[in-house]
This record gives C-alpha cells, structure tokens and sequence, in this order.
C-alpha cells in the first residue's frame, strides 16, 4: 500500500471527529431535510417527528463508522432492508437521501477525502435499500 493511500487515523469514526461530530452529522442531516424544499420527498417518508430517525441513524453510523456499536447494543443487528421495507423507497428516495447526507458532510466540514469514501459506501447502501423501481 502506498504510504499516500493510508487514512489518517485507524477507522472512519475517529477520521470524522468521534461522537461528537457524528451527532453533529446527523442533526444537521435532518435539519436540513425539515428546512430544504429538495428533500421533500425523503422529508414525507419520515413523518411528523424526526427524533427517533435521528437517534437510530447517531446509534448506528457511530458503529458503522468503526466507533461504538449502540445501535447493535440497543436494537440488536441493523437489518437495515428489512427494516426500510415498510417505506416506499425508489430513486428519488435514494438520491435525496444521498445529497442531503453530502451536503451536511459538507456543511460539518468532513475531510474531502473521507467524504469522498464516505459517499461512495452511502451509495451502494441507498442503492440496495430501493424496494421499487422508480
């Protein structure tokens, strides 16, 4: 591996500043899901109150991220298409999703590099979490 290819600190969560900043992530997230008209479609599917998506996406990216694993501990294994199933999720779902997640990595000032890998892997899960076509 070349000595340029190396990440900065051992795992994802502590590139990104620790709990702190993966609390910081996720409430900026859907901040701006409630306020931008662009992720409206993502903002119906979630229902009249965010506090509980908000709480399980914290729990879950610190673990996902290389940190705790609170959501493992508290909800036990992720089953994350299972547990999307009951909502409708196609490709305006999936896109929203993604560039309100970049933005607010954007806006949190998560290193490019890390944001870059970072929106690659969100990808291939918001891909994977379409239950329909469109």
């Amino acid at each position: 591996m070349d000595i340029e290819e190396k990440p900065p600190f051992d795992t994802p969560f502590e590139w990104v500043g620790g709990e702190a900043q993966v609390r910081a992530l996720v409430e900026r997230f859907y901040d701006l899901m409630d306020l931008e008209p662009d992720y409206q479609a993502l903002r119906a599917s979630h229902g009249s109150s965010l506090q509980a998506a908000r709480d399980k996406l914290f729990m879950f990216l610190c673990g996902w991220l290389g940190g705790p694993d609170l959501y493992v501990e508290r909800f036990g294994h992720p089953r994350l298409r299972m547990r999307h199933m009951p909502f409708s999720i196609g490709i305006l779902e999936r896109d929203q999703w993604l560039a309100c997640m970049n933005q607010a990595m954007g806006e949190v000032q998560v290193d490019p590099v890390l944001r870059e890998r970072l929106n690659k892997s969100f990808f291939q899960t918001a891909d994977w979490m379409r239950n329909r076509g469109a």
